[in-house]
């Protein structure tokens, strides 16, 4: 799918415990804990899930001695679990203690969050932002500048505000909040910059929870700077509302070639997996043909012809078992996530859908013939009846899959050696 890939905009790469964001490099899928970190085990627990779920980057929150205690030992958890993905803690209000009287905390962490509007008032506040900027320097670590309009500086916006009153002709004051966003972002990284912070360790944010708003910002922030840049709305909310909120700004700005790294905010159902974000971006990010994360399956949505619901379990049931293949397949058969697979329901559009993708199957619709046809690499292969589809088509698929990227793995070992 690379090939397709919309053509980026230049941003400076930083590096993150090895994982490369901005410069070019594939858009970063990242999300955050919900545990107590204080809790390592806990946290350990859902950070390796995240991470199973295709996270490449894991953020933490750090706002209690006892968090930050338990930073360390958490990142010794993950690595006896084999979990190498990299830890970014979220620091508020106190991080400037936190990273200071805790340095095994500092060190583990693969990157510092710091929110501008919530690191000091004041005089204050340049002391407590040097003092971090100064650890992220000692311990060669980036920093993503995060504004968020719910913690903006009250300082910054009252003298913008000021400013604009002065103007012939005001500005809405949404507009102002928007360019308070950026100048808190950008003077911030100016401030970092100053103090002896690579560009090249610099991320920026400006989270807002409007659609429209974050466009505008990111569309501005991308015209005055060439940091690496993290999209995300911020309380996104819950279900289908925060997807399609998410999904309808970040693709406007990823379609224009602006982000590097993502995080999908949603507010988890009660009971609810934490990793659904992390299959929300992904899912964005491949639907748009900028990387491929799984095997898609495409499915009719079903109509008058198709009251069985025999393709829909079928469809939720490859779906499924392609994901949680993902980890492993990951390793033994390089290519499997670009794999298309079929499961339609009725002869209208199966046999043609069928064709098109790697693999397909067209069940019969009501008072249809009761055969499935089966299409590998558009051509058909055999017909399906009686009572055991799924099962046999499931099969299908793992013989596919072993014979067509097994080998490609094989190719590359031998051209490697």
């Amino acid at each position: 799918m690379s090939g397709n890939a919309l053509r980026r905009r230049g941003s400076r790469r930083v590096n993150v415990g090895g994982v490369a964001i901005g410069g070019g490099a594939p858009i970063v899928v990242q999300s955050m804990t919900n545990t107590d970190t204080a809790d390592a085990r806990a946290t350990a627990e859902q950070v390796h899930a995240l991470w199973r779920a295709g996270s490449e980057l894991v953020r933490v929150t750090v706002n209690t001695p006892e968090a930050a205690a338990a930073v360390a030992p958490l990142r010794e958890r993950l690595d006896a679990l084999g979990c190498g993905v990299p830890l970014i803690g979220d620091f508020h209000y106190n991080g400037h203690r936190l990273l200071t009287q805790y340095p095994d905390c500092a060190r583990a962490l693969a990157k510092y969050r710091i929110n501008p509007g919530n690191v000091g008032q004041g005089r204050k506040r340049d002391e407590q932002f040097a003092t971090m900027i100064e650890a992220a320097c000692r311990n060669e670590k980036p920093v993503r500048i995060g504004v968020n309009w719910g913690s903006l500086d009250p300082e910054l916006l009252a003298r913008l505000m000021n400013e604009n009153g002065r103007r012939p002709a005001p500005l809405e004051a949404a507009e102002v909040m928007r360019e308070a966003l950026i100048a808190s972002a950008l003077e911030s990284a100016q401030q970092a910059a100053q103090w002896g912070l690579p560009p090249e360790r610099i991320v920026i944010s400006c989270k807002v929870s409007g659609v429209q708003d974050l466009i505008a910002v990111y569309r501005e922030l991308a015209q005055r700077c060439d940091y690496a840049l993290h999209l995300g709305l911020t309380e996104a909310g819950m279900g289908s509302k925060g997807i399609v909120a998410s999904s309808a700004a970040m693709a406007v700005l990823l379609q224009e070639g602006i982000g590097d790294t993502i995080r999908v905010s949603l507010t988890p159902e009660p009971g609810g997996e934490r990793s659904r974000e992390v299959l929300v971006a992904q899912e964005l990010l491949q639907t748009m043909g900028l990387r491929s994360f799984a095997p898609m399956v495409i499915a009719c949505p079903g109509c008058g012809r198709t009251t069985s619901t025999v393709f829909q379990e079928l469809a939720d049931k490859i779906q499924t078992y392609l994901r949680g293949q993902m980890p492993v397949w990951r390793e033994r058969y390089p290519g499997v996530e670009e794999m298309r697979v079929a499961v339609m329901g009725c002869v209208v559009n199966g046999p043609g859908e069928s064709k098109h993708a790697d693999i397909g199957i067209s069940l019969p619709g009501t008072n249809e013939v009761p055969v499935a046809p089966v299409y590998v690499d558009g051509a058909r292969t055999v017909t399906l009846k009686g009572m055991r589809i799924a099962e046999e088509f499931q099969a299908i698929v793992e013989n596919y899959v072993a014979n067509r990227y097994g080998k490609r793995k094989n190719i590359s070992i031998k051209s490697a050696a």
